[in-house]
């Protein structure tokens, strides 16, 4: 499947679709207080930059975006495909804009909190063979069983 990726503002009909169904496919695998959700609003703001992928009929099949926390640190936020576009590589394509990005604003580290369990193996596995390595807590995120933190050395890459 042929899918176009660009910038776009979270504030649209289908990327409010993506987002609830999202927050559905969270909700049954860990308890609330351990999602940390992005409302769309949070989204829009100056410092993240979403990335929505589209099929050729221009339906939204897929979003990720990238938050930046300083000069030094941006986190990946609300990478999601439909499931009927699982196994396609349009996360793995999501995630290629935000590393691509990253590099842009020579940030020095990507790092994400995802989910843990069996509902989760699939982006676990995205983000590993992409070259995110396991760490711990990172900003204000609690340490628990339920979140599982990565990261992404890039200041290296420069230095190289």
């Amino acid at each position: 499947m042929a899918v176009s990726i660009a910038i776009e503002t979270p504030l649209q009909d289908d990327v409010r679709a993506l987002v609830a169904a999202l927050n559905d496919h969270l909700l049954p695998l860990s308890p609330e207080e351990f999602q940390f959700k992005m409302t769309v609003e949070q989204m829009a703001g100056s410092d993240t930059t979403l990335f929505v992928a589209r099929d050729e009929a221009g339906q939204a099949v897929g979003m990720g975006a990238l938050k930046v926390h300083s000069p030094q640190l941006g986190e990946v936020k609300r990478m999601f495909t439909l499931p009927e576009v699982r196994g396609q590589r349009v996360g793995r394509h999501l995630l290629e804009r935000i590393i691509e990005l990253a590099r842009e604003r020579k940030l020095d580290v990507v790092m994400l909190e995802t989910g843990t369990g069996d509902g989760m193996a699939e982006a676990h596995r995205l983000y590993t063979r992409y070259g995110f390595v396991p760490r711990g807590p990172f900003l204000d995120y609690p340490d628990s069983e339920w979140s599982a933190f990565f990261e992404l050395p890039l200041m290296a890459e420069a230095k190289a």
